[in-house]
């Protein structure tokens, strides 16, 4: 790994508020020489030379896997509609597989063009056909000279970090171990988790907290949506007693029945909250749904939200919380505060919607007694709605309001170029087939999480499928083991516990183009099936595998797949 220093870098980047940043310089083939940099009105350009080969990453991408021949815009945003950039968790690094990665260390909303071909490169072959379909009509052209062209608006300079390694696995360890090394999680975190309806009381959790054991469906976490506050939109953190008159006895009562507890919260501080004059100072200029943005990349900011969290929620028991709104939507509403907005520590919107997940976990890591890098025994296990650059040391997996099938599959193959986890998590369904399918890819995922946030009952009674449930989630439970050593390994080489196929395999063809099959831990194959269909084709790579289900022998190559089950085979004498 080799850090290049172009022109002068901001101050306001990741690296700076990474705790365990952990750069050490080693010996790399990559010519940093080549590449071209200059400062323009814009901000800053680089051009890197490209050989056209595929390229992965830029943090969790739901619409898009190989970003060959294509512009992507990283942009913060909950609703992305095309494979533009935009992402709960855009990340400025990319992997080759061609044997390097590139981090670019800036918060900025930074562009990029794989293929980009200058004026005066080789002509572009062409046949002379008219093409006939937007696909051929627009398809990336061969020949020529090409580069990836990256813009980082307003920075006057940047550092970028090259990696080199035999395999795309090799060198995303090596970025997340920059980070400091990728979170452990506690054995009880890999449960499944029950998030209840978001106008529970005591009476309607604890009632779901029984049913699940009496009809022993094995759950290990609780999960209270926003009705346990006195206000929500923005939040006072504040327990309504309306609902729960004794959160100390409801929190105890659910702990007694073997569940951990998780509460639903974001940022945005409510006039109401015990809190809030004491953030006024340490907050963003704009305020969002009535309610201050407390700017965590103060210490004093982090301390003052941490230190009531630990007073009034964990001190009674709850020990994961759920992180929401921290990124910004620009597509239902635009929600969120501006990108001009200023804030204290001096970064400004664009750079704060950047950390903001990432800060926002440092301060609830602080309410929980214990920081990533501080701690390596684990203790908590969340979920977050925004993560960036550097976020491996964090326990929290990602999820989406989003729900397409597919995109969900492509979002747990995609995580683990950027060092980051999701969680292709359960709500409704259509139907049986649909609620199992879905479970299916969530069983087999970084987390495994029922969200009825909207349900009033669990979702799977309408369609008389409380058995199959039982049985994916018992299946989750005997996988927690395996699980457990695949993240401990992450913790301590960087080795992501979720990898897409061409990860571990990158000098294989056909791998390079499967964005629908993953490596779960260090053995298990898995290619889920998307709601709607009843097979697919599967691809194993060169070695021996046998069936997870039946321990059959399997040949590497192609195979047809149809049934209800999910396609998982284990690498044997792995």
């Amino acid at each position: 790994m080799k850090k290049f220093t172009f022109g002068q870098p901001e101050k306001i980047v990741p690296s700076s508020f990474c705790p365990c940043f952990n750069y050490v310089e080693t010996p790399t083939a990559y010519d940093g020489g080549k590449i071209v940099f200059e400062r323009t009105a814009r901000g800053t350009r680089l051009l890197f030379p490209y050989g056209g080969e595929p390229v992965y990453g830029l943090g969790l991408q739901l619409k898009g896997f190989n970003h060959s021949g294509r512009k992507m815009t990283l942009r913060v945003n909950a609703d992305p509609v095309a494979n533009t950039g935009d992402s709960h968790a855009p990340v400025p690094f990319f992997v080759s597989a061609a044997g390097y990665g590139v981090y670019i260390d800036t918060a900025r909303y930074v562009e990029l063009s794989f293929g980009a071909r200058l004026r005066g490169s080789a002509a572009a072959e062409d046949s002379g056909e008219i093409a006939t379909d937007t696909a051929a009509l627009y398809a990336p052209r061969s020949g020529g000279e090409s580069v990836i062209a990256v813009e980082i608006p307003s920075a006057p300079g940047v550092d970028v970090y090259i990696i080199e390694g035999k395999t795309i696995t090799d060198i995303v360890a090596q970025y997340n171990m920059l980070a400091g090394g990728g979170c452990d999680v506690p054995e009880w975190g890999l449960g499944a988790m029950y998030r209840c309806h978001s106008r529970s009381n005591t009476d309607a959790v604890l009632g779901m907290g029984r049913y699940l054991r009496d009809k022993s469906l094995p759950v290990s976490v609780i999960g209270l949506e926003p009705g346990w506050q006195t206000h929500a939109y923005s939040c006072s953190f504040v327990w309504d007693k309306s609902r729960f008159p004794d959160p100390a006895a409801t929190v105890g009562e659910l702990r007694s029945m073997g569940y951990h507890v998780n509460l639903w919260q974001h940022a945005f501080t409510h006039p109401t909250s015990p809190i809030y004059e004491a953030l006024k100072p340490y907050s963003g200029e704009f305020e969002v749904w009535g309610g201050v943005v407390p700017d965590f990349a103060i210490p004093a900011a982090r301390r003052i939200f941490a230190d009531y969290q630990r007073t009034a929620l964990t001190a009674l028991g709850v020990d994961g919380f759920k992180l929401d709104e921290c990124d910004s939507s620009d597509f239902t509403g635009g929600w969120s505060f501006p990108n001009c907005a200023r804030f204290p520590s001096g970064a400004d919107g664009e750079q704060y919607h950047s950390l903001f997940g990432t800060l926002y976990m440092q301060a609830v890591e602080e309410a929980l007694s214990c920081g990533c890098c501080g701690n390596k025994d684990a203790y908590t296990y969340g979920d977050v709605r925004n993560a960036g650059a550097l976020a491996a040391p964090y326990p929290f997996a990602l999820y989406s309001d989003l729900y397409s099938p597919k995109d969900f599959i492509q979002g747990v193959v995609n995580s683990g170029f950027s060092g980051l986890l999701w969680s292709p998590e359960l709500r409704h369904a259509d139907s049986k087939d649909d609620l199992i399918r879905r479970l299916q890819v969530a069983v087999f995922s970084a987390k495994t999480v029922i969200n009825a946030w909207y349900c009033e009952e669990a979702p799977w009674l309408k369609f008389g499928c409380e058995d199959d449930v039982r049985a994916l989630l018992e299946l989750r439970r005997a996988l927690v083991p395996e699980l457990s050593r695949a993240f401990k390994r992450y913790r301590a080489e960087g080795v992501a516990p979720v990898r897409a196929l061409v990860s571990d395999y990158t000098s294989d063809e056909t791998a390079r183009g499967i964005n629908d099959e993953y490596m779960l831990g260090d053995s298990l194959l898995v290619a889920p099936i998307a709601s709607g269909e009843k097979g697919r084709d599967v691809y194993l790579p060169d070695g021996e595998w046998a069936d997870y289900f039946t321990g059959e022998i399997v040949a590497s190559g192609k195979h047809p797949y149809e049934g209800g089950g999910i396609p998982v085979y284990r690498k044997v004498n792995a």
